[in-house]
């Protein structure tokens, strides 16, 4: 009698350990990828500067052109701070969700923390130190400083980025959740609700709200409430 035998497991294929590849370098070269995308490198080509992880760069900051050769993975607010000096914008959460780094990107307001260096070339970023100055403040500053709009002032920078570009958020005819609560959206009038929601990105860990609603008033040309 023969006994049946059980046909034998197939066996895994040999790995191939030229095909390894960590976390570390999978980031590494999909920033590269992607930073040259974002200035219009070919993959192929940003791909080549892998090794380094750098890239050259020119971008107009405060109207001023600037060149340097930063990494890939440099961050908008890292650029301005540790290769520009400009610390006037600051680092609160590094997340997005606090606004202390809000700049300005072609008049539009954006998290600096949150956006790419590379991804700023072409545009005309504008920072506290591009809105004026000691001897000539702009009108966003005049404002927070007649109103007394801030406390230990860490969060003001942004802050007043924000209210600057709120004006011209305005002056557009840009909506907000508030107008859509009222109903007005046409051009909304600029309540003191509509403040508080249009600036609710930026917090003031301080509290100095009241002021801050107060200096952004008076910069909308709205008077007392």
């Amino acid at each position: 009698m023969t006994r049946r035998t059980e046909p034998d497991a197939p066996k895994p294929p040999p790995e191939d350990t030229n095909l390894e590849l960590t976390r570390r370098e999978f980031i590494a070269t999909t920033s590269v990828v992607s930073a040259g995308l974002a200035i219009g490198i070919l993959p192929a080509a940003a791909a080549q500067t892998g090794a380094a992880n750098t890239i050259p760069i020119t971008i107009s900051i405060n109207k001023q052109q600037r060149t340097l050769t930063i990494d890939t993975r440099t961050s908008l607010l890292d650029l301005l701070r540790e290769n520009l000096d400009l610390t006037g914008s600051k680092k609160g959460c590094d997340h997005g969700q606090c606004g202390a780094c809000t700049v300005l990107m072609d008049g539009r307001r954006i998290n600096s923390c949150l956006t790419l260096a590379v991804a700023a070339q072409g545009a005309e970023i504008t920072t506290i130190e591009g809105l004026g100055t000691p001897d000539n403040l702009g009108p966003a500053q005049s404002a927070f400083l007649t109103h007394d709009g801030f406390q230990c002032g860490y969060c003001t920078p942004g802050q007043i980025c924000s209210a600057t570009a709120l004006v011209e958020e305005v002056n557009r005819g840009d909506l907000s959740l508030a107008s859509f609560n009222t109903g007005h959206i046409q051009h909304p009038d600029i309540t003191d609700d509509e403040i508080r929601e249009r600036m609710s990105g930026n917090i003031c860990r301080c509290g100095a709200y009241p002021n801050i609603v107060a200096a952004v008033r008076a910069l909308t040309n709205r008077g007392a409430a």
